[in-house]
């Protein structure tokens, strides 16, 4: 039937009905189909996206490790051997807690990562708490893991320390004023815990007793005993035994979940007075670790917050990825510059 065969008031009366039927909206059952339908796709795409951003997190803290690695290796052509982890004397009474160079390695490093105008700032004959607040506080973004960092969250408060203990560093129980400064997430690899903490002067935290690449010094003192800047007990490559390509030189640090931008177990990077900030050991005894792993066990251990594996940069400059469950031997073997146990890739 068209508009021609009805009359006036049924041509109206339909005209109505259609309008009606255009202006029905949803009913309540088909919007609640509709939100259920949305989210289900929301949850399975979620994830995808978590995966990605992980990833290209995972990209730029590996890529950060090259960046580390090759300022390291300009740092050993320019002076013929790698930077010292720090400086301290061998009689000190608290190991993690020396009171003698001011600057971890990561000072040393930072002309050749574009930071020369951050290193002139430093004067390294004078303690680390007389540093400019600009030289100690500035974070660096290469030393930032982007999955725990942001270069506007990374600075550690003045803090009180109880040292001894922890990580079996066999030193005296005591309470030591840490001075706050930027942190960072990675630590250079001061060797295996062979060597022992056992207050013994053969201990791994004493000047040239660590195994790894970036270890301790014993710092040269003028004649009024105040210290020079420079250092004994220097590693080369020509100490590396088992191979530059075979030997870490850095990896990521183990933070424990809550402990970000806490000394000790993300303390102040550039303190050259705190072991802990800046370096770590690998071995039986010291396993990689994960965020999940409680504060109280071991302090000095490598770990990551990527899903199940760590980031280390080699000495030779290469990078990749290790299980969290590689075996502590094995670990040992990586981090030791010249045990004779020579190991090629790891996963």
């Amino acid at each position: 039937m068209d508009s021609e065969t009805l009359s006036p008031l049924e041509f109206r009366a339909k005209v109505m009905e259609m309008k009606q039927q255009r202006l029905r909206g949803f009913t309540l059952v088909e919007l609640l189909v509709v939100i259920a339908i949305i989210g289900i796709l929301i949850g399975m795409l979620l994830p995808a996206v978590q995966s990605v951003r992980e990833a290209a997190r995972r990209t730029e803290c590996m890529n950060n490790l090259r960046q580390i690695g090759l300022a390291t290796i300009l740092f050993h052509d320019a002076h013929d051997c790698f930077p010292p982890a720090r400086t301290a004397n061998s009689n000190q009474v608290l190991p993690l807690f020396s009171r003698n160079g001011p600057d971890s390695w990561y000072v040393r490093i930072l002309p050749f990562v574009e930071q020369g105008n951050l290193y002139s700032q430093w004067d390294l004959t004078s303690k680390y708490s007389a540093q400019p607040e600009v030289a100690v506080s500035t974070p660096i973004g290469t030393f930032l893991c982007p999955s725990r960092h942001s270069i506007d969250d990374a600075n550690a408060p003045d803090s009180l320390v109880i040292s001894g203990g922890i990580g079996g560093c066999g030193c005296g129980t005591s309470i030591d004023t840490v001075s706050g400064g930027a942190v960072g997430d990675y630590a250079g690899n001061h060797g295996d815990p062979s060597p022992g903490s056992s207050g013994a002067a053969s201990d791994f935290y004493n000047p040239g007793k660590g195994t790894g690449v970036i270890v301790t010094g014993k710092p040269l003192l003028n004649e009024d005993t105040t210290i020079t800047g420079r250092w004994a007990d220097k590693v080369g490559y020509v100490h590396v035994i088992d191979g530059s390509s075979n030997t870490f030189l850095a990896g990521e640090m183990h933070i424990p979940k809550g402990q970000l931008n806490k000394t000790p177990y993300n303390g102040p990077l550039f303190n050259g007075n705190e072991l802990d900030g800046h370096s770590r050991l690998g071995g039986p005894g010291v396993p990689i670790l994960t965020r999940d792993d409680p504060p109280g066990g071991t302090l000095l251990g490598f770990g990551s917050d990527h899903p199940g594996t760590c980031n280390f940069v080699r000495a030779d400059g290469s990078t990749g990825a290790v299980s969290n469950d590689l075996d502590s031997i094995v670990l040992a073997n990586l981090c030791h510059r010249g045990d004779g146990e020579v190991v090629g890739e790891v996963e």
